[in-house]
């Protein structure tokens, strides 16, 4: 590409100040440009996907991982975070190790399990919403419940003492942004990450618990190949992130969501049992999803009709697919009867989200609490005066205002 157009390549991810709707660029991309070509925080160049059948292709391509060894794959950000780092690198991405990797961890996410936690999650949300009364409205939901019961469930998993909770928050904050940090921030931030792992990691081999750390030590020691410290602490770090920062926001965003045209709670307060396929339905309609998924495309392959490059990375926007008018009906509104809901907001295929079942249990526990217990939960402030949080890879608002 010239130096005369790479200037013009659209910024990504696409500027968008209205907090719960999507930038008008996605429209015209599915319509004209289903492959486009786009530039990262970072400078690097890469290939933009938001048609549904096309990212789910990508995705579902056990071929393509997310290449974060390849030279000349695009990085994300100039100051590491997360996706460029050593830990990230740490996990198998492909083959029978990842499919090992996953196998393990699955068993924490079985229907089983998900069920026995469903009682301690609404015990915690119910605590959490009574000190949130007793603090007195307006309150910030997202402060008040969406932050910290995810990261109370995570360490929990995790076997983390509540008196560390906090700094996991913080570590979790601060590896998963993109602009707000410097890489020298960061870089010392998972240096402070590995080390508390590490020591807690000991004491899991030393004195296992009921946690996933510990099932994968024994696992591993059972088995030919035991799991390095390293891919333990990775493990970890990929929990935390996935299991506290993505659905943290999405709790804030769903409760602004059903808020934001008050008939919606209304419904639900009616027909509860709708609970579930509302969750599906702010999951599928967030366009506040973040970055999307990333695939470095090591073999030339055909999407939409279009030759992508070996050596290409690919962004798969997942909550632009969502959107995409061929695979739902009146894609832009949100229907509390929508059903069946393939929605992609969990990705799919080998790199699909492992800790789905978890999430959706956590949203779908809030939600039940907060219908329960504050029937008259409304928006405190005009929808429109919602704002998102700016740098970070997964997104969110910055504050969701209620009162009851």
């Amino acid at each position: 590409m010239g130096a005369s157009n790479a200037e013009e390549l659209l910024p990504y991810p696409i500027p968008n100040d209205a907090a719960l709707s999507p930038p008008a660029e996605w429209e015209e991309l599915r319509d004209r440009c289903p492959v486009a070509h786009v530039r990262f925080p970072s400078g690097d160049e890469a290939t933009l996907l938001t048609r549904y059948d096309d990212v789910r292709q990508v995705l579902s391509d056990p071929r393509f991982g997310r290449g974060t060894e390849a030279e000349d794959a695009a990085q994300m950000s100039d100051s590491g975070g997360v996706f460029n780092s050593m830990l990230a690198m740490a996990l198998p991405q492909t083959g029978e190790a990842h499919r090992r990797w996953r196998r393990l961890l699955n068993r924490w996410f079985t229907a089983r399990r998900m069920a026995a936690l469903r009682p301690r999650i609404a015990e915690m949300a119910e605590r959490l919403v009574d000190e949130m009364v007793e603090q007195g409205r307006p309150a910030d939901l997202k402060a008040a419940l969406g932050f910290p019961l995810p990261v109370w469930v995570i360490c929990d998993m995790l076997g983390v003492p509540d008196a560390d909770r906090d700094r996991f928050a913080h570590w979790s904050n601060l590896l998963l942004n993109l602009t707000r940090y410097t890489r020298e921030e960061v870089a010392a931030g998972e240096a402070e990450f590995f080390a508390y792992m590490g020591g807690h990691i000991a004491a899991k081999r030393a004195h296992p618990g009921d946690d996933v750390l510990s099932e994968l030590i024994a696992a591993g020691e059972a088995e030919a190949e035991p799991w390095s410290d390293t891919t333990l602490i990775a493990t970890g770090l990929g929990l935390l992130i996935a299991g506290h920062e993505t659905t943290a926001n999405m709790i804030g965003k769903m409760i602004a969501m059903l808020l934001s045209d008050r008939r919606r709670w209304e419904q639900l307060l009616t027909d509860p049992s709708r609970v579930r396929v509302a969750v599906e339905e702010t999951l599928r309609l967030d366009t506040n999803a973040g970055f999307g998924m990333v695939r470095y495309v090591d073999e030339d392959t055909d999407v939409a009709g279009t030759r992508i490059a070996k050596g290409t990375t690919v962004v798969c926007s997942m909550a632009a697919a969502n959107r995409d008018e061929r695979a739902f009906e009146h894609a832009d509104e949100l229907d509390l009867t929508r059903s069946p809901n393939p929605h992609l907001a969990f990705g799919a295929g080998p790199h699909s989200c492992l800790g789905q079942a978890l999430a959706r249990t956590e949203l779908q526990v809030t939600l039940e609490v907060l219908l329960r217990k504050l029937p008259t939960l409304e928006l405190a402030v005009p929808p429109e005066e919602l704002q998102r949080v700016e740098g970070l890879a997964v997104g969110g608002l910055r504050e969701v205002p209620v009162r009851w």
